[in-house]
């Protein structure tokens, strides 16, 4: 089979934080000193023009300003950052370009100067619109700073935006994580992202565990706010994500189906195709912001996956979608036959855990509550050798 060049995104990672919140694994810090707006953007310009053959002339369909909080960063600076995006690589036709935001950290107004900028699609935190789960949850915000940043994304013209949701919170029961997307959907965004708190490791929260909800009750909040989504006009086409009609978001969807970007900013990571060399090569900055503001583009490494992984890492992907993956995705995004799969797919339809219908793929109801065990079915046999390393590029 041959690998194909499919849609290239761009991720600008900025990694400061007014507080890190408890449960957050991303790389993120909380700002103790004065911010580094203009060093900092200087490094991701220069990160995207060492990027810059990466592209192999595919103008970019999305770009992906997160973090961390990047509404920390001015509307000017955010200018200059979409500025040299669009003059390194250049910008498909409706290019969808998302900025993350928290609403303690939008000053009243901002939103009409970051769309000045280029920002057509805001994603906010909502998280909540209980304040006391938002103070468990270690949030900045109040649910009115919440109402408030919406409306002003109204007023300032970008009503694609998406909010943020968690369920399952410490001392949550059904009715409040259903009044959480009924106050969310009042607000009348465009998207919804509706996900489990989990606890992860290195966090806060995992030297210190708050009191959850057990799995049977959170699987019931969770049916509960699926078919409220759904009654609001909001179809889920991913594990996580729901849209309004047309508004599903184009970043990522790049992702989902196993499609290319490039990672730019400290920690941030990248996944593109080689065809000319027939492997997927993933790349990676160095973490820690001050080593990155030192030598952004030499801290770059790459990786090659090997063949034998990429099963696996298609299907982290893929499965989430509701629309499902058919036989053409698979080989053109990963190079291999359909016959790598065929067999384990297979089985898992016997089993009940997949279905098959109009040639797409999906799990069953089964299987999309047992996601993670579908997804061992995938992983390699255990090897002694990890892929092939590739030189860090200079």
């Amino acid at each position: 089979m041959s690998l194909s060049l499919p849609p290239l995104s761009l991720y600008a990672h900025f990694p400061w934080c007014v507080r890190k919140c408890p449960y957050c694994d991303f790389n993120s810090y909380t700002l103790r000193d004065s911010l580094p707006e203009q060093r900092y953007v200087d490094a991701l310009i220069e990160d995207m023009e060492h990027q810059a053959g990466e592209a192999a002339g595919r103008a970019l369909i999305s770009v992906f300003l997160g973090g961390g909080t990047p509404s920390l960063f001015s509307p000017a600076a955010i200018g200059r950052v979409l500025g040299a995006a669009r003059t390194v690589f250049g910008f498909a036709e409706e290019v969808e370009i998302t900025l993350e935001a928290n609403p303690g950290t939008i000053e009243r107004g901002r939103f009409s100067e970051y769309r000045a900028a280029g920002v057509n699609r805001v994603s906010l935190g909502a998280q909540s619109f209980d304040a006391a789960a938002l103070q468990a949850l270690g949030r900045i915000h109040s649910p009115e700073e919440t109402c408030r940043a919406a409306e002003e994304l109204h007023a300032a013209g970008l009503a694609n935006f998406n909010l943020d949701l968690m369920y399952a919170l410490p001392g949550q029961e059904e009715r409040g994580a259903i009044e959480d997307v009924e106050r969310a959907i009042a607000l009348e965004p465009a998207h919804l992202s509706h996900y489990q708190l989990t606890i992860e490791a290195g966090t806060a929260f995992a030297a210190a565990p708050p009191a959850l909800p057990a799995d049977d009750a959170a699987a019931e909040m969770l049916a509960a706010c699926q078919e409220r989504l759904i009654s609001g006009g909001f179809a889920q086409y991913e594990t996580s994500a729901y849209a309004l009609e047309g508004r599903m978001a184009r970043h990522n969807c790049n992702y989902w189906t196993f499609g290319d970007y490039l990672g730019v900013g400290a920690g941030a990571h990248g996944k593109l195709s080689d065809p000319a060399h027939g492997r997927i090569v993933r790349t990676a900055q160095t973490r820690e912001p001050r080593r990155y503001l030192a030598a952004p583009a030499a801290s770059m490494t790459r990786k090659a996956v090997e063949a034998r992984d990429l099963p696996f890492e298609f299907m982290l992907n893929a499965l989430r979608l509701s629309a499902g993956f058919d036989t053409a995705l698979f080989e053109t995004r990963t190079g291999l036959s359909w016959a790598t799969v065929a067999p384990i797919l297979g089985e898992l339809q016997a089993l009940g855990l997949m279905s098959c219908a109009n040639a797409c793929w999906t799990p069953s109801p089964l299987g999309a509550r047992f996601l993670n065990d579908l997804l061992l079915r995938f992983l390699p046999a255990p090897s002694a050798t990890g892929g092939e390393a590739l030189s860090t590029r200079p």
